[in-house]
């Protein structure tokens, strides 16, 4: 009689482990699919919020830029914080505190108290997104960090997509006075049930032994100084001229902003790490990529905004069919994200000019045809949403990749903290700008939304325009650099492009 062959047990420790990894990796994903999914979501009960809670134009800017600004300045900060600290105790704080601030802003009964709720929640966000990249870094290693990286940028493209589509849904279940509360409260339970598994499926780390730097003066002086330059964006009463704003508080952003580089270079001099990296705005590739992602999110962000103002008020559309019309937009850049990443080492720069191109067709293309268009206007404006898509899906992940690829590994992670710190303050501004725009366009022409859209969307397509200068200046200098190529003094990391 023979025995039953026993198992492995080096090889059992090793699928369990593989196990675990991936779970792991499934609960930081949700997390980071709710912090994305409540950029989109939010977009289409911004018309019943208002009526909900009486709340003007510039409630409105600060709802949305308040959740941008405080996401992006909480990036760099909080990603050294779980470096130094638990990153599992770190992550479990921000998803609380995204928790908990969603369901203050679904129960707030003024204006105010919502966008006080929203900041705290960008922060949260701001606190989750970098343990995300920082636990698949620890977790994975080679060909399974790429593969868990891709399933990042998957979940990047689901949330924007499904974002508009299930905040119209929850609109329409809600109905006009509780729908917008619905698309804050779904965060909670969803929140609630990452932090009793997060305990569980995360692996504890140990605090670093290294004292890291988290340089509280900065990030101050850095966030007053946005805070001056949207506020006169964001502050103003309906019908009253832009003239009238405190555009002297530019003057004063302008001298924060002086002192915010002069105290960095003062706390780099201390030995201690700075908020930005000064050495990366050394690297030419960094510098272009930098200042091409910020000004297109600066366009990018407000497109959603102003289309469903247009959609819901202006023609009456209801939430889920705004979110309908815009989700053409979110397919097409899924979709070419996908295709971009195998293209990348062969079109480098390309891809990011051939990008904003099409996005610029397909905004000028909106322009052309609103003011004509009657009935059906959504699927009338699908093709158009499409082509802009198709375009935004070749600029983000590329761009990331470029921009890093001459960057010394040492610094990939603060380089890719940057990146995304800088894209949020440019979503705030941007939003900012535009959406003060469309509403002194809406004064001035006595509420023809199709007009104001149109401004609105000139002004996008301007930002998007900058952002093209930025793609073509870094092909003809990467061209240049190819004809006449100068000795590296450090090889590029294949995996920097992941950092962000």
């Amino acid at each position: 009689m023979t025995s039953a062959p026993t198992s492995d047990p080096t090889r059992t420790r090793e699928q369990d482990q593989e196990r675990s990894r991936w779970r792991a990796l499934a609960v930081v994903m949700a997390a980071g699919a709710m912090t994305l999914l409540d950029v989109s979501i939010v977009n289409v009960a911004l018309p019943t919020l208002r009526v909900g809670l009486n709340a003007d134009d510039s409630d409105v800017q600060w709802i949305v830029a308040g959740y941008a600004l405080a996401f992006g300045v909480a990036l760099v900060p909080m990603g050294r914080l779980g470096d130094a600290r638990s990153r599992r105790t770190v992550f479990m704080i921000g998803v609380a505190l995204f928790t908990l601030s969603s369901a203050a802003a679904g129960a707030a009964p003024t204006p105010w108290v919502i966008s006080i709720a929203r900041v705290v929640q960008g922060f949260g966000g701001g606190i989750i997104t970098p343990q995300v990249s920082g636990f698949i870094q620890n977790l994975f290693q080679g060909r399974d960090r790429a593969k868990a990286f891709s399933i990042f940028g998957a979940t990047i493209g689901l949330s924007t997509a499904i974002g508009p589509l299930l905040g119209g849904l929850l609109v329409a279940l809600g109905g006009e006075s509780y729908g917008w509360r619905l698309v804050f409260y779904v965060n909670v339970p969803i929140g609630i049930a990452i932090i009793l598994v997060a305990r569980k499926l995360l692996p504890a780390s140990a605090p670093s032994k290294g004292r890291q730097s988290l340089d509280p003066v900065g990030v101050l002086l850095f966030a007053v100084a946005v805070v001056l330059v949207l506020y006169p964006l964001v502050e103003g009463g309906q019908g009253e001229p832009l003239s009238a704003r405190p555009w002297w508080l530019l003057g004063v952003a302008a001298a924060l902003g002086l002192a915010f580089v002069l105290w960095e270079r003062l706390w780099r001099r201390r030995g201690k790490e700075t908020l930005i990296d000064l050495d990366l705005l050394k690297v030419p590739a960094y510098v272009f990529g930098l200042s091409l992602g910020t000004f297109y999110f600066a366009g990018f962000t407000a497109i959603f905004l102003v289309t469903t103002l247009y959609l819901q008020v202006g023609l009456h559309y209801t939430a889920l069919q705004a979110g309908l019309t815009t989700t053409p937009f979110a397919v097409g850049a899924a979709v070419s994200a996908l295709v971009s990443g195998r293209l990348v080492e062969r079109l480098g720069r390309w891809l990011a000019v051939i990008g904003l191109v099409m996005i610029s067709a397909g905004l000028v293309l909106i322009d052309l045809l609103v003011p004509h268009l009657s009935g059906m206007v959504g699927v009338k404006l699908a093709p158009a949403f499409l082509l802009a898509g198709l375009g935004g899906g070749l600029v983000v992940t590329p761009n990331v990749t470029l921009t890093l690829a001459e960057v010394d590994p040492v610094h990939a992670g603060s380089g890719g903290g940057m990146l995304q710190t800088a894209q949020r303050v440019g979503s705030a501004i941007g939003v900012a700008v535009i959406l003060a725009q469309f509403f002194a366009a809406l004064a001035s022409t006595k509420g023809d939304y199709a007009e104001a859209l149109s401004m609105a969307l000139r002004t996008t397509i301007a930002f998007i325009g900058v952002a093209l200068v930025f793609a073509v200046a870094d092909l003809l200098r990467r061209t240049g650099h190819d004809r006449h190529p100068e000795p590296q003094h450090a090889a590029p990391d294949p995996e920097p492009r992941h950092a962000a």
